[in-house]
């Protein structure tokens, strides 16, 4: 029976939507089809409208399709007799079985054979299951939630999914948004995951993210949705050693200047950081420029903290604003930098 921790939080309008729907769906005892890209809560989506249903007090019970071999697959959705098959020393209950009575979450649906996909319609359609190697049905009472990333009617036109099979479990469609289609969420749930990680870092007090953290959260792309939100708040948190907002945010944990590289084709190493043009003497009255060695001393001071401000601005900017890795890439230690930084009034841009 699957045991969850995990909260559905948002007030997006497109994820209360799909929210008010699954709602809606929980309490007929229909086939639900959650449909989303990795990481946008389809699990929880299916707890919800278990818990919401009258079989909230039966078992709810989950099977990943895709974590499972093809040959294993139909043997746990409908269990085996002994002997069965080379390995099943005695009679085992399938996922259909222990769901009797409650709801069988199926999710990567899409992964199914199709002789699984098969059997599975029959169970549907008939309420009843056949252990392999038995003879004789069992009658059970199971109510179908399922969950794919992918687009199934695309499969079915490639032969890859069963038309009837997609048509009896579309009962009901909740579709949920990506996490980019959300940006009222993100700072909502990054404060959450991050107090949360706070607390179980003992911090006495969460300060939350700087404007330039909170900036960089919210036009990050988020390809992995809820889940990479997750693992990014909480990587900034347990990194963070100053008291005070978290100023640094990594996005991509894999990114090293000492990555190592394919050994089939050995990693081109990154090229340097262009450097900025240093400012051009300004045009007298009569059209020519300054000569240098009209520059006063004070205008040569100026120019050259200009100068390495410019040179700073655009490696943290290279460097998707993570500060190790800019350190690493002007050659400074990561101590150097922060006085740079400070010295040109910079830490507030550092996300």
């Amino acid at each position: 029976m699957a045991e969850r921790t995990s909260q559905v939080i948002g007030q997006s309008g497109a994820f209360l939507d799909a929210l008010e729907r699954a709602s809606r769906a929980a309490a007929l005892d229909r086939p639900v089809l959650v449909i989303g890209e990795r990481g946008t809560g389809k699990e929880l989506v299916a707890e919800r409208l278990h818990r919401l249903s009258p079989r909230w007090d039966q078992p709810l019970v989950v099977m990943n399709c895709a974590a499972l071999p093809e040959t294993l697959i139909e043997a746990e959705l409908f269990g085996h007799e002994s002997g069965a098959f080379t390995g099943a020393t005695k009679a085992r209950v399938g996922r259909f079985e222990e769901a009797d009575g409650g709801t069988l979450f199926l999710d990567e649906l899409g992964t199914l054979s199709m002789g699984a996909q098969e059997r599975l319609l029959r169970a549907v359609e008939y309420g009843e299951v056949t252990r392999i190697g038995a003879s004789r049905p069992i009658r059970v009472d199971v109510r179908i939630v399922a969950a794919t990333n992918e687009h199934l009617p695309d499969k079915v036109d490639r032969n890859e999914f069963r038309a009837d099979l997609l048509d009896r479990l579309s009962f009901e469609v909740v579709t949920l948004p990506p996490l980019r289609a959300r940006k009222s969420d993100i700072l909502i749930l990054a404060d959450h995951f991050g107090r949360r990680m706070a607390a179980e870092m003992g911090w006495e007090r969460w300060h939350g993210f700087s404007p330039a953290a909170q900036d960089a959260l919210r036009e990050y792309r988020w390809p992995g949705n809820v889940r990479e939100l997750r693992n990014v708040v909480e990587r900034a948190v347990y990194r963070w050693e100053r008291d005070g907002p978290i100023e640094a945010i990594e996005f991509d944990p894999f990114q090293s200047p000492y990555r190592p590289g394919n050994s089939a084709a050995p990693q081109q190493q990154q090229p340097a950081p262009a450097m900025p043009r240093p400012p051009q003497p300004a045009p007298t009255s009569d059209g020519d420029e300054v000569a240098a060695c009209d520059v006063g001393p004070s205008d040569f001071k100026s120019r050259v903290a200009l100068f390495e401000k410019e040179l700073l601005s655009r490696a943290l900017a290279e460097n998707r604003f993570n500060q190790r890795a800019t350190a690493d890439a002007l050659g400074l230690s990561y101590d150097q930098l922060r006085h740079a930084l400070r010295r040109h009034d910079l830490i507030g841009a550092v996300a």
